[in-house]
């Protein structure tokens, strides 16, 4: 996918593809997978990513509603991602199975050792 048509994507009135978007024009690099699969897969892997996460104390920004969002999908979804350029976030992003709409999008704060 070129940056321009994820840039399009993005391009939401929601907060996390918005700091996607300013993430992205900020020099970061991403990556759009070709390949789909279930959401539910995806939705399952990272619902229990969740509740780990919030066990050790971290509150990851927008996962538990790209969860509920992929189940509500229900249809296989091609995956993304987009690594900030200070290395300080990622963001998973989740678009319909021929790219053309952003389903879920979450910001996951790295750790750079």
């Amino acid at each position: 996918m070129e940056q321009h048509a994820l840039e399009r994507l993005l391009a939401g009135d929601d907060e996390m593809s918005a700091a996607a978007l300013t993430a992205l024009r900020s020099g970061a690099t991403y990556r759009v997978w070709e390949t789909t699969y279930p959401a539910e897969r995806h939705a399952g892997v990272f619902a229990r990513r969740l509740r780990r996460m919030r066990l050790h104390g971290v509150e990851p920004l927008g996962l538990e509603r790209a969860v509920q969002l992929l189940r509500e999908h229900g249809r296989p979804v091609r995956g993304g991602m987009i690594d900030s350029a200070d290395q300080k976030w990622t963001f998973l992003l989740y678009f319909t199975e021929d790219g053309s709409a952003l389903v879920a999008c979450a910001r996951l704060q790295r750790w750079v050792e």
